[in-house]
């Protein structure tokens, strides 16, 4: 089954870290990624950009509402996931606990629907 672990931090905490403390951060993700790249449960990974360069777009009847920024304002926000293949929701979370920001923020775990569509040609 996938998984997405979507990761949340405060994004000024991270700007207060020195150079060195983000390069031990970013070694660790690499290390993560290679790890589940190497056991078969990596599906793909991304870091977002700040929240600043976010857009939201709502459609309220035949009106459409775009607004800088995310949606709501929140405590902390995402700053990037994992999409990955595990067995089960205790593989998912064991995987989720080896994440760095889960130090530092929260990890969520949302199993993936996965529909198969029809072919039309």
């Amino acid at each position: 089954m996938k998984y997405m672990l979507l990761i949340y931090d405060r994004e000024q905490n991270w700007v207060t870290l020195s150079e060195a403390e983000k390069g031990v951060i970013y070694a660790d993700y690499t290390k993560l990624t290679q790890d589940l790249q190497q056991s078969g449960n990596y599906v793909s990974s991304s870091q977002l950009h700040p929240i600043n360069s976010a857009t939201s777009l709502r459609i309220r009847g035949e009106e459409q509402l775009v607004t800088d920024g995310p949606f709501a304002e929140t405590h902390e926000q995402l700053g990037g996931y994992y999409l990955i293949e595990a067995k089960d929701l205790d593989e998912a979370t064991a995987i989720a606990a080896r994440i760095p920001s889960a130090k530092l923020g929260t990890i969520e775990i949302r199993p993936l629907v996965e529909r198969a569509i029809p072919c039309h040609a």
